[in-house]
């Protein structure tokens, strides 16, 4: 049996983060089918558990760069590393709030992990999370979020001093109290007989916390400092439901009467009529369901303090569910509005905004309109290293994923691009060797939901390209796909990278600020600078033979080095063409592809 932790370490923040995405994986459907507030769109349990899968996938990739392997990482980087997570796979906003709530919570547990620095950060979670919202509004995840923090100092003010189980049992016991509450606070949830789903997700969460800390899952049913359980709602069950989604005492699930059939307008078996998971409504909506904005539209932007508070003052004005979390200059930011390109021209006037995601809603059902239109037969989802590349990408037909340096998308990240592809076939190429095992997750899991998905294993960008350039949907499927994945393989990728400090590599020893030149993954040049380096890659590239070229130049990189290099190959390889691209903000300065 492992030891159990004594404060939340780098090792117990890890275990919680798996702990949660567990919870949210077994709880998703059940979390979906209660999402009735303000109108039944059903994913809040999927923007959840997507929320936590990139916070998990941050933790471990910190643990991954740990090299010594004898000791954990810092606590504080572990907490930090969750936090970004979050924050840069926030989904919804449900998943934008709990984003926010786990940044407040590593601002304090980078400074400690015990039971006083525990009650403080959910403390601050709390106020972090309810400041972030425009309107915020009771019955909702914020009050259960509150709930916790006021249970877990509650008990501290009982006397003496609590040790990390007895908090993190008590902040649990609180958030299902005020879940099971939420019926209570909003009409529209009392009507519908469900609890507040994006609370009965953070109960989840707060539920791996105690597994984490504890060795053992919470109890079927509510714990209180004084040994009660919660009021039930009406004179039935307490609609909070434990972990795991089990009725208490027989009583079905929250949200689906005796028989098995579901409320709120949910078919039998708890699947919202819509096929494609849409954009979660605003907390602060009306509760007469009345026709709200047209658009969803969330974005990630690089911005100051003072642009970002001008911002949302702007996008207060123009719609609702206003959320906007983040800080030290990243900002996640999720609105409703009916003029989209004016929320996002907000947002290039106050910084940098990427990750734009803009979800047109019907205006009767708050229904992607992309759910009723028949699906096309086929589509190519494709990862790209950069922004430059979307254009290109998009101009070919393809749905884009940007994957930024160090921020790899997740597997639901790359199902939500197949489902907003909607074809009933389509091809996947994830451009990046490295996101093999997570493009195979992501095509498992649409294939479960009735799309066929063919992976091509692409390694680079260039490969991508390539494959996307001879893509013909109007053949067959099976003979589409191999020929993608033929021009692929006969293209031969390369990069070039600056040297973070000084390593042995295939090549030799090199220093830190050398340049690197890749060669299909592997260092085959170490120069001095950019020019050079390119140019002895491309020699031992075309060595092998070659026709063609692909250059993708980094944002920082001259429009001269482009030229220098096409006019390297033409004096040196006859009937070798050359085509460039400007790739935008990506990992390396430049990709070469040779085909």
């Amino acid at each position: 049996m492992p030891q159990l932790p004594d404060d939340l370490d780098a090792v117990a923040v890890r275990t919680w983060c798996s702990l949660a995405l567990e919870a949210l994986g077994r709880e998703r459907a059940e979390i979906d089918a209660i999402n009735v507030y303000p109108i039944a769109d059903g994913d809040t349990g999927t923007n959840l558990y997507l929320t936590v899968e990139s916070a998990a996938a941050a933790v471990e990739a910190v643990f991954a760069a740990h090299e010594t392997g004898a000791t954990a990482p810092a606590t504080a980087d572990a907490v930090r590393a969750m936090a970004h997570g979050a924050l840069i796979g926030a989904r919804g906003n449900s998943g934008t709030i709990l984003a926010q709530l786990l940044r407040g919570m590593a601002g304090v547990l980078a400074d400690g992990g015990d039971a006083a620095h525990l009650r403080l950060a959910l403390a601050r979670a709390a106020d972090a999370a309810r400041r972030a919202v425009a309107h915020p509004v009771e019955g909702t995840v914020l009050t259960v979020a509150a709930a916790a923090a006021e249970a877990a100092e509650g008990d501290s003010a009982a006397g003496g001093e609590p040790d990390l189980r007895t908090v993190v049992h008590a902040a649990y016991d609180g958030a299902l109290a005020a879940l099971a509450r939420t019926p209570e606070q909003l009409a529209v949830l009392g009507r519908a007989g469900v609890v507040d789903a994006g609370g009965r997700g953070l109960v989840a969460v707060l539920g791996a916390l105690v597994e984490t800390v504890t060795g053992q899952a919470p109890v079927r049913g509510p714990r209180t400092a004084r040994g009660k359980a919660p009021t039930p709602v009406d004179g039935g069950s307490v609609l909070g439901l434990p972990v795991g989604g089990t009725p208490v005492e027989g009583v079905p699930a929250a949200g689906f009467p005796a028989g098995g059939v579901p409320a709120a307008g949910f078919p039998a078996g708890g699947v919202p009529e819509a096929d494609v998971p849409l954009g979660e409504g605003p907390l602060d909506c009306p509760e007469d369901g009345g026709a709200g904005p047209a658009f969803e539209v969330i974005y990630l932007l690089e911005a100051g303090d003072e642009q970002v508070a001008r911002l949302r003052t702007r996008l207060d004005a123009l719609g609702d569910s206003l959320v906007v979390v983040g800080g030290d200059g990243l900002w996640h930011v999720h609105v409703h509005v009916d003029d989209a390109g004016a929320a996002v021209e907000a947002g290039v006037e106050a910084g940098r905004p990427y990750r734009i995601r803009i979800t047109h809603f019907a205006t009767e059902s708050g229904h992607d309109l992309r759910v009723h239109a028949e699906p096309a037969q086929r589509a190519v989802v494709v990862v790209v290293p950069g922004d430059g590349l979307v254009g290109l990408c998009t101009e070919a037909g393809a749905t884009t994923v940007i994957a930024r340096p160090g921020e790899p998308p997740a597997s639901g990240e790359l199902v939500d691009a197949i489902r907003r592809a909607h074809a009933r076939e389509v091809v996947l190429l994830p451009n990046d060797a490295a996101l093999r095992h997570t493009a195979a997750a992501a095509a498992e899991q649409a294939r479960t939901e009735g799309v066929r998905v063919a992976l091509v294993p692409t390694r680079a960008a260039v490969q991508g390209i390539a494959a996307l350039a001879v893509h013909e949907p109007d053949r067959g499927f099976d003979e589409d796909v191999v020929a993608m994945t033929a021009a692929a393989g006969a293209t031969r990728y390369a990069e070039l990278a600056v040297a973070e400090r000084q390593s042995w590599t295939m090549a030799g020893i090199c220093q830190a600020g050398d340049i690197l030149g890749l060669i299909d993954g592997d260092v085959a040049v170490i120069g001095a600078d950019v020019p050079a380096t390119a140019r002895t890659v491309l020699d031992r590239m075309l060595a092998a033979g070659g026709e063609l070229v692909t250059l993708v130049l980094g944002e920082d990189v001259p429009d001269s080095l482009a030229e220098a290099l096409e006019e390297h190959v033409r004096e040196g390889y006859l009937a070798v063409d050359t085509v460039v691209y400007r790739g935008g903000h990506q990992r390396a300065p430049l990709l070469i592809g040779v085909e």
